[in-house]
């Protein structure tokens, strides 16, 4: 199915398409180096797709982009096994270790990059993204037997792991941060609930 967008025809996932595209450009330039014509060139879409499919301009597209990656990461932190705490931490740096990994060469993460902007709405976005993450997580930790509060503050620390880890791999330009950061956790992890 296409859409008519000032007479050309645009296929209907242009709009998905654009979304992913911005999400690729936030983690590798952030909001303020993230270009309309970058995104288009990578989607394939016309440039009157933009405000046809974001009629709020580049702050819609970087707060939907936020959205679509932080569904994409709580979907995979939903899918966590939960048969003990330590595995479910053993589990998360596993998932997030090629992510961080990609870093070291100069990416980073997309819905970070939008906590950092100056637009306050994105970084609402942003904020929700976040939480959902730290939620998810430790509903995996308390599915796995921690009390809540142990599950929340277990999870908000994953989660600063994950992003301190982007920030550190990328100056380093190698992922080794990031594994001394995930042999640590797993050592305080094992030892208090192993």
């Amino acid at each position: 199915m296409a859409v008519l967008v000032k007479g050309v025809r645009v296929p209907k996932d242009t709009r998905n398409r654009m979304l992913e595209a911005a999400v690729s450009a936030l983690r590798r330039q952030g909001v303020a180096g993230m270009s309309f014509t970058e995104v288009l060139g990578a989607s394939g879409a016309a440039r009157g797709a933009i405000y046809h499919h974001f009629p709020g301009g580049k702050s819609q597209l970087v707060a939907e982009a936020a959205e679509r990656n932080g569904q994409q990461v709580r979907a995979h932190l939903a899918g966590l096994s939960a048969t003990g705490p330590v595995q479910v931490t053993e589990d998360f740096l596993a998932l997030i270790r090629p992510v961080v990994a990609e870093s070291s060469t100069g990416s980073g993460c997309a819905v970070a990059a939008v906590a950092m902007g100056d637009d306050p709405a994105p970084r609402e976005v942003s904020a929700g993204v976040l939480q959902s993450w730290v939620d998810t997580l430790a509903g995996r930790l308390t599915t796995a037997g921690l009390p809540a509060t142990d599950a929340y503050d277990l999870a908000t620390t994953l989660i600063a792991l994950l992003e301190g880890a982007h920030v550190l791999c990328r100056a380093a330009g190698d992922v080794a941060p990031f594994d001394h950061a995930a042999r640590a956790a797993l050592a305080l992890v094992g030892g208090r609930y192993g």
